[in-house]
C-alpha cells in the first residue's frame, strides 16, 4: 500500500499552499480580503515571487526597482496576523469603508543566520474591475 503524502502547510500558516495562497500566486483566484492578500504577499516573499509582489502593489506606491535581492541570504520563518484593524476599530456610528483596510502583522525572518522581526501596519485598497485588493503602504508601530 503506498504511503500517503502530506501536503506541507502554507508559509502564511494556512493548511496547505494549494488550498491557501497557491491559487492567488498562480493567478487562478483573487484574494478576497486585505488579510488574504497580506498572507499571499508574505508567501510570495518566502518563495521569491517578485512578479506577484509587484502585481499586488498599488501602482501609485509600487517601487520601480526590484523588491527582492537574490543575493540576500534571507529565510522567512513565521507570520503572525495581529489584527485586521478595520474590523476591530470600526466606529458603530460611521459607515465602514469597504474598499480600504488595514492589517497589522509580525513577520519573523533570518538574515545571514541572525533573527529579525518585521512589525508592520499595512494599508490596502480595493479597486478595479473586477475589484481586487492592492498593498498601498505601511508603517512600523513604535
Amino acid at each position: 500500500m503506498p504511503m500517503a503524502t502530506s501536503t506541507p502547510p502554507c508559509p502564511c500558516g494556512g493548511p496547505s499552499f494549494d488550498s491557501c495562497c497557491g491559487p492567488y500566486l498562480a493567478g487562478s483566484a483573487i484574494a478576497p480580503s486585505a488579510e488574504a492578500l497580506m498572507r499571499s504577499r508574505y508567501t510570495a516573499y518566502t518563495r521569491g515571487d517578485e512578479a506577484y509582489l509587484k502585481e499586488t502593489w498599488h501602482p501609485s506606491t509600487r517601487p520601480a526597482e526590484a523588491i527582492l535581492d537574490p543575493q540576500e541570504k534571507l529565510q522567512w520563518l513565521r507570520l503572525e496576523i495581529k489584527s485586521a484593524l478595520r474590523l476591530r476599530k470600526r466606529n458603530v456610528e460611521s459607515a465602514p469603508v469597504e474598499d480600504a483596510d488595514t492589517v497589522e502583522f509580525v513577520a519573523t525572518f533570518r538574515v545571514n543566520g541572525r533573527a529579525h522581526r518585521l512589525h508592520e501596519v499595512s494599508r490596502f485598497v480595493r479597486e478595479g474591475t473586477p475589484p481586487r485588493w492592492y498593498y498601498l503602504d505601511g508603517h512600523f508601530p513604535g
